[in-house]
């Protein structure tokens, strides 16, 4: 265990000791004691001095003990229906992995850009992205990572050797699929745990829903647009490969497809029930205004896609579905506890003031709306760089609500930008797990990653305070 690691093991409890035993109160005695255990929780999500999904447990203790919710409504925030809506989710992209059918998705989508040395960074790109707004963005990375170095090793062996050009072309691949997979998570509300954390704190606390379909209007675009951005940083600015030509990509994109051999009979049964699952997802309002009897919800659609998996047989003789239970210990269970966990400090932030004297301070404040948005996007953008996004949200988007709250601003309006703000960390290799992964490569060095990082992220701040000046008002 390295230092920071050990020193933020004492250093949360000691803290939490410290601010519970106070000669004063700095909200109420209920919100003094959420404060407290919010710090502890932060202290250990930042160092990771233990998991973060095991940190995400401490409210379950410490808000009965400390009186500030009894165990049942704790326990509530943990059995959320967002927290369902997510874990069918992680069922699908179960479903979609076991039989390779996003490895067959991927390599079909590299095939039709082409095979020219930026078009085949724009297939990475485009297959990492679209991928990664159904299932996990690091099991994504993962995936696309040993394809792109099988690309990438018919530089290295060719006559020429590894050439200016060729490192380029191999900076621009390893950063493109890292880059896509955390902007492609942004375009739906599964994509990203972040987005399901803010969309279960609206549903929560303040009763707003937000669609599936609905926030593809705006995740959409803002994806693309990132995406495309970034290939035009990578491939024109930073790292061009003007005199690089070769016609073998295209063996070894065939070569793959070939190994997966022609679709079976459990791929196409995975892509009718994912299929179907994401039209109702989509097209969820409308069946609900033909039959309002049905109540239709995001969750319920997750959920029904998730038992379809496990209950309609490929071959009923032998017992043969596509999903077994035991498949599911490979399910990031950890991640719908620290949803949970942040669902419920949301909720001891609300029930004990400090959302309210948040909302009251800005209301009594001169800053204006705009520079606090700009201020609130830029801090959760590069503070998502040092720790995870999920554990910043779980703890920035109840005290963003109250700043909204403050100003008379529409909740939506500086909590989108902000929670989207989260999932577009680029400078650093420990930001996000595609980051780590490509880096891990060893054809990324941090200096070039944080480089091209930083420049992506300024874009970033830009493109989001854009939306919440123009965009997000025309859809919310």
């Amino acid at each position: 265990m390295n230092f920071s690691k050990k020193a933020g093991l004492f250093l949360g409890p000691i803290l939490f000791l410290v601010l519970t035993n106070l000669p004063f109160e700095m909200v109420s005695e209920k919100g003094d004691s959420v404060m407290a255990i919010a710090v502890w929780m932060v202290v250990w999500w930042i160092t990771e001095a233990v998991s973060i999904s095991v940190t995400a447990l401490l409210p379950l203790l410490l808000f009965p003990i400390l009186k500030i919710m009894d165990v049942g409504d704790v326990g509530a925030n943990y059995g959320s229906p967002i927290i369902f809506l997510f874990f069918g989710g992680f069922i699908l992209a179960l479903a979609l992995e076991k039989v390779n059918l996003h490895k067959r998705i991927a390599l079909s989508i590299i095939k039709l850009t082409g095979t020219a040395p930026n078009k085949v960074v724009l297939g990475f790109m485009i297959a990492t992205a679209a991928l990664s707004m159904w299932i996990s963005n690091t099991a994504t990375t993962v995936m696309m990572l040993p394809i792109a170095m099988s690309v990438i090793g018919l530089l290295v062996n060719d006559e020429d050797g590894f050439t200016k050009s060729d490192k380029n072309f191999a900076l621009s691949v390893m950063l493109g699929i890292a880059f896509s997979a955390n902007a492609g998570g942004i375009a739906t509300v599964i994509g990203t745990p972040p987005n399901s954390v803010m969309i279960g704190l609206l549903e929560n606390e303040y009763n707003i829903e937000i669609s599936f379909l609905k926030w593809m209007v705006i995740g959409v675009p803002f994806s693309a647009v990132m995406i495309w951005i970034s290939y035009l940083v990578l491939t024109k600015w930073m790292f061009p490969n003007k005199q690089l030509k070769f016609a073998a990509s295209r063996e070894v994109i065939n070569d793959e497809l070939q190994k997966l051999g022609p679709m079976g009979g459990k791929e196409k049964m995975v892509l009718a029930i994912f299929g179907v699952t994401v039209f109702l997802w989509i097209f969820r309002t409308v069946i609900n205004s033909y039959l309002p009897g049905l109540k239709l919800n995001d969750t319920m659609i997750s959920m029904m896609g998730a038992i379809a998996m496990f209950s309609i047989p490929y071959n009923l003789k032998k017992g043969d579905f596509i999903i077994d239970w035991k498949d599911t210990q490979k399910l990031a269970w950890g991640i719908l506890i620290l949803f949970g966990g942040g669902l419920a400090l949301a909720k001891g932030m609300s029930v004990s003031g400090i959302v309210d004297m948040v909302s009251s301070a800005i209301a009594n404040s001169d800053i204006s709306i705009l520079m606090t948005a700009v201020l609130l996007i830029t801090l959760m953008l590069f503070m998502t760089e040092l720790m995870s996004n999920v554990a910043l949200v779980a703890v920035l988007a109840p005290v963003v609500a109250g700043i909204a709250i403050g100003l008379e601003v529409p909740i939506l309006y500086l909590l989108i930008p902000v929670t989207m703000a989260s999932s577009c960390a680029f400078m650093l290799p420990m930001a996000t797990p595609p980051n780590a992964i490509v880096f891990a490569s060893g054809y990324v060095k941090v200096s070039e990653m944080a480089r091209v990082g930083a420049i992506l992220n300024l874009i970033a701040i830009a493109l989001l305070i854009l939306m919440f000046q123009f965009v997000i008002p025309m859809f919310f």
